[in-house]
């Protein structure tokens, strides 16, 4: 077998991953660049662009049961698990030029620099572009991911989305069979590659073009509601009032001093990004309140403790506006997912045969690897975006950037593949 460190790797062509960049750009909903949301006709466009351009390599090029779009490059072994690597094509409304798109051309990149260079994989390398990665209209986000390792069943498929269409039919219509769904699909995969913009401000702040990602954030949302009693703005005096959304702005900073307050304990965020005030007048003293908190640790630990502390933060806020909690609720809560060391190890060692300085990042976005980890070691890579900018129309990175990350994700591959005698 052939060693990493003695094949002659040329870089990624730059123009061809610009021409795709370009060309997937072009394929979005006029009034809302870039937007291919899951499902619709335009993500179906972008889907074909990608299955013509897996073909053009040499790829063989097919639809699983979970919707996701997979293409291979056979290895000489076919006994030998799978080397996977990808990421997701479809984007949020008006805010996915490079989002998950760099992940899969970026794939692309790297094995179109192989083949360039003559490499023969003995591991069969596939490229996936996961469906439905973003938020759906179903409500659900990493469809295709969860179906893949068996995470999708009876309550998933029954989601309501466009038109009364349930989850389970707009799988099957974007050509998936979701009656196969609901277990495992793949146990061949040994490794899971993902190129992604970092989406936040720290590579390019520091001018670091590389991030080796050290976890996957866990996300708990929270629903607290408050109750006071809605009064005349005019005429009720302000020592006499029991604002119910004096209460929830209370609660809201409390949380942010605490999230603030969590320290060595890796990436924590608190977010007040759903709040409601009722009767909803500007004359009246708001009655009720309701708020939502998205909440992402890369420790669970540190997610834990929050957690525990949040309902005092709230009675303590509602107490000092002579308001009540008449509701407290943990609406979902996913588990952080610590990247696999050894992939990390081998994506450092390409980084520093390119000479390319590296940082340990942990995101605060949720990522298909979260998923795919539960059946193979599973590890990120993170490009620099302008000014952390993303899922809005400015969201940008330079294909140069990518090219760096492509550059290293095509070393590794050869890495694992020469490595992979050895138990990951």
């Amino acid at each position: 077998m052939t060693e990493a460190n003695t094949i002659n790797l040329p870089p990624v062509d730059e123009v061809l991953m610009q021409a795709d960049f370009d060309a997937l750009a072009a394929l979005t909903e006029p009034d809302r660049p870039w937007t291919r949301r899951s499902f619709t006709p335009m993500f179906l466009k972008g889907r074909e662009y990608l299955r013509a351009a897996f073909e053009k390599e040499g790829l063989s090029v097919r639809l699983d049961e979970a919707g996701n779009l997979i293409g291979r490059w056979q290895g000489s072994d076919d006994a030998a698990p799978v080397l996977m690597t990808g990421s997701h094509s479809d984007t949020v409304p008006s805010g996915g030029r490079f989002d998950g798109i760099t992940g899969v051309l970026s794939s692309l990149a790297a094995v179109r620099a192989l083949k360039k260079a003559g490499y023969k994989p003995r591991h069969s390398i596939e490229i996936v572009d996961f469906l439905a990665e973003e938020p759906s209209e179903w409500g659900l986000s990493c469809v295709g991911s969860r179906g893949m390792v068996g995470a999708l069943g009876t309550k998933e498929f029954s989601l309501i989305g466009p038109d009364g269409e349930r989850l389970n039919d707009a799988i099957d219509r974007v050509g998936g069979n979701s009656s196969k769904l609901g277990k495992v699909l793949r146990e061949d995969v040994a490794a899971f590659l993902e190129i992604h913009i970092e989406q936040g401000p720290v590579l390019e702040a520091k001018s670091i073009p590389i991030g080796i990602v050290s976890g996957i954030a866990g996300i708990a949302r929270l629903k607290v509601s408050f109750e006071g009693t809605a009064a005349h703005a005019g005429t009720a005096p302000m020592t006499m009032r029991e604002d119910a959304g004096l209460a929830m702005a209370r609660f809201i900073l409390a949380v942010r001093d605490a999230a603030k307050a969590v320290k060595e304990r890796g990436h924590f965020t608190a977010t007040a990004g759903i709040i409601r005030v009722l009767p909803g007048g500007a004359n009246v003293v708001p009655g009720l309140s309701e708020i939502i908190i998205d909440i992402r640790a890369e420790q669970d630990g540190a997610m834990d403790e929050f957690l525990a502390r949040a309902p005092r933060l709230a009675h303590e806020a509602a107490t000092e506006e002579g308001c009540v909690v008449t509701d407290f609720d943990i609406l979902s809560r996913t588990f952080a997912v610590p990247c696999d060391e050894r992939l990390r190890a081998h994506i450092a060692a390409a980084a520093e045969d390119l000479a390319l300085e590296t940082m340990s990042l942990a995101p605060g976005a949720g990522h298909d690897a979260a998923f795919v980890a539960r059946i193979a070691p599973a590890a990120m890579i993170f490009v620099p975006c302008v000014e952390g900018k993303s899922h809005c129309p400015e969201e940008w990175t330079e294909t140069s950037e990518v090219a760096k990350a492509a550059d290293i994700l095509a070393k590794t591959l050869v890495r694992l593949d020469s490595d992979l005698g050895k138990r990951l």
